[in-house]
């Protein structure tokens, strides 16, 4: 299963040839490449999957989809769950 993260674009830059930006996930920042969405601009929501900007979404899918991955923590939080066990076979 693959996870894409929604983020917002602060800041955008060249590196090593490649457009990358600086991309903030409510308060953690990470860079990710913009090879994938060149019409990206520095506001702008993306979906970031292993470190590449895969498209550009709006603010309001963005907001409800980290609500959705909130409520994945706070569940697990409330279960208990401090990390995921691999059953042995």
């Amino acid at each position: 299963m693959c996870l894409g993260v929604p983020g917002k674009i602060v800041e955008m830059y060249e590196k090593g040839g490649l457009q990358m930006c600086k991309v903030d996930f409510g308060g953690v920042f990470r860079e990710a490449c913009l090879a994938y969405v060149p019409e990206a601009k520095v506001g702008d929501y993306t979906l970031i999957h292993v470190g590449f900007a895969l498209n550009l979404i709006d603010e309001a899918e963005a907001q409800e989809t980290l609500a959705l991955l909130q409520e994945i923590v706070d569940f697990e939080d409330e279960l208990g769950f401090d990390s995921v066990e691999v059953p042995s076979s």
